[in-house]
């Protein structure tokens, strides 16, 4: 930390100097305009180069088993150019690697092909995605996910089972984006106080996102159980207990968001206060299915486990809140 003292003019203005060292690392001398930022809580943000074009970051990388994920690793991290390159022929297989990565993650296109290189480039403008609307549309998609999860368990319907697991695909491309985003947040000051959102708050924008992520995951388990199961029926005493569960579960990760978004701790306390409901309802499904056949019991009861797992991440969601009273 370096300390100045504040000066003033005659006229009455206020000035600091600025350290040497500093000024000429970032090419300032006399005349140069630089700008000054009050950020929200208070302190100012001097940027030397805010007209200045900022260079597209690029990252080159080789065709490998693992290339999908790098290509993903590479987006979170906010690379603008992800390019694919090898000195000899790209693989037919690499080359579909390439593209079924590239439809995962949302502004990544490719804009240049041949046989030896592939490029891609994020068009997207971070500005124009604030944090809190990402969050709200990828979890208004998995709360439609969990509903329609169980309501095609309980009516045996295949077809809705298979439209479940395929959304969360959506799901995903809105988490990766998320992040991507945040990490850009946290690199750029004026970009934080462009979407109004503190450098500090980027973390609970993670953790909230994961577990609404975590959400929709195990809502696919579920649809992918009832397309196992075939559409078959379920008894009307467990259908109704299950039922019970997924409402209250369903309840609790409505109500967790909701808190984290108008920051209100009462919602988030209510969360908290279904567990003793979610655990003896659970137990009850836990009896019922010893009386089914070992294939079918093993099944139902992935999907009391996927849905008390979904209680326990509207939890954690919640607690966000509850760590921030003072």
């Amino acid at each position: 930390m370096d300390l100045r003292k504040i000066q003033r003019t005659s006229g009455g203005t206020f000035f600091v100097c600025l350290p040497k060292d500093w000024a000429e690392r970032n090419g300032l001398d006399r005349g140069v305009v630089v700008s000054v930022t009050e950020s929200a809580d208070g302190p100012l943000v001097i940027n030397p180069k805010y007209n200045v074009t900022r260079t597209p970051q690029v990252a080159v990388i080789t065709p490998s088993p693992l290339l999908d994920r790098v290509i993903i690793e590479k987006y979170l991290l906010g690379y603008d150019i992800i390019q694919v390159q090898t000195k000899d022929r790209i693989s037919p297989l690499d080359r579909e690697r390439v593209k079924q990565a590239s439809t995962r993650l949302v502004g990544l296109e490719i804009i240049e092909e041949n046989h030896s290189k592939i490029v891609m480039q994020c068009l997207l403008e971070p500005s124009t995605f604030p944090p809190q609307k990402i969050l709200r549309r990828e979890y208004s998609i998995v709360s439609g996910v969990h509903r329609d999860a169980v309501t095609a368990l309980l009516e045996g319907d295949v077809e809705l089972a298979k439209n479940v697991v395929a959304r969360d695909n959506e799901v995903n491309r809105l988490y990766f984006l998320l992040v991507r985003v945040l990490r850009t947040v946290i690199q750029n000051p004026g970009l934080s106080e462009k979407l109004g959102i503190l450098p500090i708050d980027c973390l609970d924008y993670r953790l909230a996102a994961s577990l609404v992520e975590s959400i929709g995951d195990h809502s696919a388990s579920i649809g992918e159980i009832v397309i196992k199961l075939g559409g078959a029926k379920i008894a009307d005493n467990l259908s109704k207990t299950i039922r019970h569960l997924h409402n209250v579960a369903y309840r609790a990760h409505e109500n967790a968001i909701s808190s984290v978004f108008y920051h209100d701790v009462s919602v988030a306390e209510s969360v908290r206060s279904e567990k003793e409901k979610v655990e003896s309802t659970f137990h009850e499904i836990e009896t019922a299915i010893l009386y089914l056949p070992t294939d079918v019991g093993r099944r139902l009861l992935a999907v009391a486990s996927s849905i008390r797992q979904i209680y326990d991440n509207s939890l954690d969601i919640a607690d966000l809140v509850m760590s921030k009273i003072p």
